[in-house]
């Protein structure tokens, strides 16, 4: 008993040093990357998170430049973490979600930080949710497709998959897709890089392909709607909700998503007794 007493006292003053040592502009440290994290002020444990991956030659710390976006998730009681990117031959920080990449695992890894923020920081894995832009969107995408279970919904913005596309992905998963009606860096039909070596997929078969991993009853929207000066289609599968958020403007994420991602994330994931 006595050393059961004593191995706990080790292991909470272990987490309690480890919290200690990073957060906000401090990186916290895994054998395979890092990550920064910005936590809400208030004592509502364990804490919901956003984990937020950055496009291509971003960095964690630029996601947390991201004020508006930061200010809005952590007012309402969220985490953002924000994963970096391996870098690349070539200098740029960014995600492997296609083999040929090579690199990091980057599928072993992001679950890999969501397990380290749950012990460092009282993170609830069922509560957390991995959005990205851009490059990370497409990692976001991919990851929902291999390993739809990994984190409790996913929220792209301004990136799907590239081509070929998957043929099928691993299960359903609630997803909220956002992009840009005027996108030229991934314009919504897809694009051909790299000389012809790489083709940036569709987001309309993107789409098609959720509806029928979620087993969608019809490729008509549920609910088609405008708020503001965004066009938005719903489509409910079952347990999944599927909805594509259409804005004004290009490459970006826009104003205001990050308070309309909380009010979908609350529609799917409801808050625990502890939380509210």
């Amino acid at each position: 008993m006595e050393r059961l007493i004593a191995i706990a006292i080790m292991s909470a003053a272990l987490a309690s040093s480890a919290v200690a040592d990073c957060g906000g502009e401090t990186p916290c440290t895994l054998s395979a990357g890092s990550y920064h994290i910005a936590r809400p002020g208030t004592d509502n444990r364990p804490i919901p998170a956003v984990i937020f991956l950055h496009g291509h030659g971003g960095s964690a710390a630029g996601v947390l430049n991201m004020r508006e976006m930061v200010e809005s998730f952590t007012a309402r009681g969220y985490a953002v973490i924000a994963p970096n990117g391996a870098r690349r031959p070539n200098g740029p920080r960014s995600w492997s979600f296609l083999p040929e990449f090579g690199g990091r695992d980057d599928f072993s890894f992001l679950p890999e930080v969501l397990n380290d923020a749950a012990m460092r920081f009282d993170v609830d894995p069922e509560r957390t949710v991995l959005a990205g832009f851009s490059s990370g969107a497409f990692m976001v995408n991919y990851l929902a497709c291999k390993e739809p279970e990994a984190f409790a919904a996913y929220l792209p913005v301004s990136g799907g998959f590239w081509r070929p596309q998957p043929e099928t992905c691993a299960g359903p998963v609630s997803l909220y897709q956002s992009h840009g009606w005027s996108d030229e860096v991934v314009p919504l039909e897809g694009r051909i890089l790299g000389g012809g070596r790489f083709t940036q997929g569709d987001i309309w078969a993107g789409l098609e392909l959720w509806r029928d991993t979620l087993g969608c009853d019809t490729h008509a929207p549920d609910q088609i709607w405008q708020d503001d000066t965004r066009d938005l289609r719903r489509w409910n599968c079952g347990e999944h909700t599927l909805t594509f958020e259409l804005f004004p403007g290009g490459h970006r994420v826009p104003s205001g998503w990050a308070d309309r991602a909380i009010t979908w994330i609350e529609t799917q994931i409801p808050a625990t007794p502890d939380t509210e």
